[in-house]
Formats: structure tokens, sequence, C-alpha cells
């Protein structure tokens, strides 16, 4: 079956050459499949620099990727008709961190939810355009009369975040791509837009890849969890074993960062790499072995692949090189055991 959208080995480095700041290696090697049915949400979790949000650029066709490509339904996102890439900015749409840089402050937010409704075609009259606004406006929490009609900064940080899902949901995608969509919304406001998140998925049957640092979000609201570690997947999986058990240093790493409600829990230092991790360099082996506490001779000769730690986990860590070495094919096998379903496959 024709994924609707997949990564196939993408890689991209940013720099280099005689002139030019020394290469940056921003995604390696990293492949993901997310199929149009059954719809589920997929989180992308790692530190600032991991390699996030470029991932979610080369997967909307903003940059191209170094080696490997982006297929949406099998075919390269380079060579689109025009016909086709109209069906592709349709099925696969964005929600971006900063809601405040999509709008134009000369615009009322009316025009973001029109343009799109005259560009794509969704309504054939402007009183069944405007209804169509005003129930996606109702259905994330907004009300109309007080949205409609105001200017950008007349809006809250939270309002302008509902209003780009109501915009996506008022377009009917295939796919989201969130990126960091509650990272610059009060507390208050966070489970709200993750419910909004959520309902498109089970109510609309739009697939979510989930682009977040934080763990904690990612498993509320997510089927399956890709822990990213410079470019590389360190950790994936279902999300509740991932997060409850992470296997990966760098994964018990970000879970214990999370601050917990008890005064008298003492802010974990991170853990000192091991004798051998020290020497690690950036140019062969395991990326996290300097600053891991299990480094080992191997870590220090060549990146680990996915090894299948349980049925619907892997880790790429030398910890585990006993269990069975995936390959592509079989990673299809890891996340249909999830509890979710069938769901984005990662290699």
């Amino acid at each position: 079956m024709t994924a609707l959208l997949e990564a196939v080995q993408i890689t991209k480095t940013f720099g280099g050459g005689i002139f030019q700041a020394p290469a940056t290696l921003a995604v390696d090697n990293f492949s993901l499949r997310i199929e149009g049915e059954p719809p589920a949400i997929t989180a992308v979790v790692g530190e600032s620099g991991s390699g996030k949000t470029t991932l979610a650029r080369l997967l909307l066709g903003e940059i191209a990727p170094t080696s490997g490509a982006v297929h949406y339904l099998g075919k390269d996102l380079t060579k689109l008709s025009r016909k086709e890439r109209k069906a592709f900015r349709r099925d696969v749409q964005v929600i971006f961190q900063d809601p405040y840089e999509v709008y134009n402050p000369f615009y009322t937010v009316d025009h973001v939810l029109t343009m799109p409704a005259r560009k794509f075609g969704l309504s054939k009259s402007k009183s069944e355009t405007s209804e169509s606004i005003r129930q996606a406006l109702t259905a994330v929490g907004l009300r109309p009369d007080e949205t409609l009609g105001r200017y950008p900064h007349q809006l809250s940080g939270g309002q302008r975040q509902r209003l780009m899902v109501a915009r996506a949901l008022l377009i009917q995608p295939r796919v989201i791509i969130a990126d960091e969509p509650v990272s610059m919304v009060d507390a208050s406001l966070r489970a709200t837009i993750l419910d909004n998140l959520k309902s498109l998925t089970r109510e609309f049957g739009v697939s979510i890849l989930y682009i977040t640092h934080d763990l904690v979000t990612a498993y509320q609201i997510s089927d399956n969890i890709i822990v990213l570690y410079r470019g590389s997947i360190a950790e994936a999986g279902h999300a509740e074993p991932v997060v409850q058990q992470p296997q990966h240093p760098y994964t018990q790493l970000l879970m214990h960062s999370i601050p917990l409600p008890d005064p008298d829990r003492t802010w974990p230092r991170e853990q000192q790499s091991s004798e051998i991790g020290k020497l690690a360099t950036n140019f062969a082996g395991c990326k996290f072995a300097r600053r891991c506490p299990h480094a080992m001779d191997v870590c220090l000769e060549r990146h680990p692949a996915l090894f299948q730690t349980g049925p619907d986990r892997v880790s790429a860590c030398y910890l585990y090189q006993d269990s069975p070495e995936l390959t592509a094919r079989s990673i299809d096998a890891v996340f249909a055991t999830s509890e979710a379903g069938p769901g984005p496959v990662t290699n």
C-alpha cells in the first residue's frame, strides 16, 4: 500500500564547502512512513538542536534533503505537477510554534480562514464558507462573534494558536505536522489545544506528527513516540512503554529532566559519561557516546542499529545488541503490534 507521506532515508546537511562554516548534520538517514489509514498521532521528541524542525521542513517540502527523498503518494515532492502539489498542500498542513508569524498584521484574522477556503474550493458560496468557518471556530472552543473581524494583535496567543487548529480543520487535511504547537502557550490553555488536536484524529480522521521537546505532552497526546537525538532515532515505539520504561540512556535523561511536584526531590544531575565515552568524537560511533554513562568500546566504532527490545519498541543502543537488529520492513510489524494499531513506520 502506498504511503500518504513518506521520508525515505533522508539526510540534511547545512553548510560546508571551502568558504563556509563546517557542515552541520541536521537529519541523518531518517525514514518515516505515514499511512492514510488508520489515523494516528506520532510524537517526535528531542532537545533543541536534535533536528525536529528541520525534519518538519523536509516533510513539508520547504527544503530539499541532501540525500534521500520525501514522497507524497509514492511520488517525489520535487517532481510533483502543479495539480499534485496543490493536492499535497491540502492533504498535508502545518501548525507552527509561533502562530503570530503566520498572520499578516494588516488583515483581520478572517483572511487566514477565507483564503484557503477560496484557494481549495472548499465551499460553493460565501454563505457556505461563512458557516463552515463558524463551525470550525466553535469546534476548537472559539466564539465566532468574538474572533472574526479582529486583528492578530487583538487575540491572545492561545486564541491565535486555536485559530490555526480551526484553519486546519476547515481545510480537512489528512496529515497535520504540528511543530511545538503549545510551547508558547500558557499552561492553562495547553490541555485545550492538545484536546483539539486529539479530536482532529479521533473525530475527523487526521493523522498528526506532533513535534515537541516535552515528553509529558507527547505521552498525553500520542500513540507512538520517536525520540530524536542529533538527527537520528534513539528510541521509538508505542508511547506508554517508551515513557514509562525508557531504555535508551538519552530517553532516560529526558525523563529525569521532567520536574515533579515533590519538594523533597532534588534536581537530578546528568550522569557523567563513562571513561570510554569521554574518548568519543563527532565523526564515528554512537552520537550519544560522549554523554552516555554506559558507553563501551563498540560505541566508538560505529553508530548502533535499531534493535527490537520488545514487541512494540526499538532502541539504537548497544546495551541491547543481543536483541534482533531491525530492517525497514520488520519495523512495520513493530508498530503494528502497538495498542494504537498500525501507525507510522520509522527506520
